[in-house]
């Protein structure tokens, strides 16, 4: 088989944005000339009630049509409104809760996150991946979890310098071009914030819905606010917040003190009506574990810690069912 390299695949990109821009541009002219014609006659003749209904029926046109990943019956994105809050550690012990739950469920993971990519380092795998027979991109496996990350195509301190076109071609390929196999559940580990990447995915694939993470410190809670609102507006459903880094016990005395804040996550889904998941504390063995490659709910299954992640894991699923009945 033959691998799928960075320097491959950036080749393609450029190629495919060249041909999408030149003929963006022809038909951009065109369309021009068209709004003109049809602006002048609107004036004229056309009731304002026709005329929005064009409008609508055009913008309806440009928007790609979702279409499922071939083999996966459930996406799962999670989200942030802000970087640092946790969650690429919580999507790689999000998908393994699920797996510990239910161990006749397959889960992939997928990182999004094409400037960012933690996936690699989370799950302790390197390589490029190689390609099969219809020329479509084998995943890296770890702890029973097909994954695929832009990071498996570059060095670990390479910079990606890409403009907007080339990181969407990327996301496409990322969606389109991987043989998963047949997955129950693919989870999405997002980049933060509520920009190109977050509506491309949205608008190319059905996602079943989105999980929220958040600190309990206000500032994130604002940010996290915002990526919750983004979902609601482009129809997916918000599963719901989890609340990480929610409390910190100290090793010595098992005192509790809330760095973050306390319950400023749990009152935001009151606020915004969604559910709330869970709470995962600020706890150094996630941190060791995270950074060693080997996520607690496999290193430590019957550590607090991992415990909560299935709970949040549990809670995902009884979402998932609800809002799909």
């Amino acid at each position: 088989m033959a691998l799928f390299t960075y320097s491959r695949l950036s080749h393609l990109l450029t190629i495919s944005v060249y041909k999408s821009s030149v003929l963006r541009t022809g038909s951009e002219l065109k369309h021009g000339a068209t709004c003109c014609v049809q602006f002048q006659r609107c004036q004229r003749s056309v009731d304002s009630k026709a005329l929005q209904e064009r409008q609508r029926q055009q913008m309806a046109r440009g928007l790609p049509k979702q279409k499922p990943i071939p083999g996966v019956k459930q996406v799962i994105v999670v989200a942030s409104g802000k970087g640092g809050v946790g969650k690429s550690t919580t999507a790689v012990n999000l998908a393994l809760g699920l797996m510990a739950n239910d161990m006749s469920k397959s889960v992939g993971l997928l990182d999004a996150d094409v400037f960012g990519p933690s996936i690699p380092k989370l799950m302790n795998l390197k390589g490029n991946p190689e390609l099969s027979d219809n020329n479509r991109m084998i995943p890296l496996t770890n702890y029973g979890v097909p994954c695929m990350s832009m990071g498996f195509l570059v060095d670990d301190v390479a910079p990606i310098v890409w403009r907007g076109l080339m990181v969407m071609s990327a996301i496409e390929k990322l969606l389109r071009q991987v043989d998963w196999g047949s997955l129950d559940y693919l989870v999405v580990d997002m980049p933060p914030g509520t920009g190109d990447v977050q509506l491309s995915i949205t608008q190319n694939i059905p996602i079943a819905g989105a999980v929220i993470v958040s600190t309990p410190q206000d500032i994130a809670l604002l940010d996290a606010r915002r990526g919750a609102e983004m979902f609601k507006k482009v129809n997916v459903p918000v599963l719901g917040l989890v609340q990480n880094m929610s409390v910190f016990q100290c090793p010595k005395c098992n005192h509790e003190t809330h760095i973050f804040g306390s319950d400023g996550a749990r009152q935001l889904a009151d606020t915004l009506g969604v559910t709330f998941l869970g709470d995962i504390p600020l706890h150094i063995t996630i941190r060791e574990t995270s950074d060693r490659g080997q996520p607690v709910v496999i290193s430590s299954p019957n550590s607090p810690e991992a415990a909560a992640y299935r709970k949040v894991a549990s809670a995902v699923v009884q979402r998932l069912q609800k809002v799909s009945s």
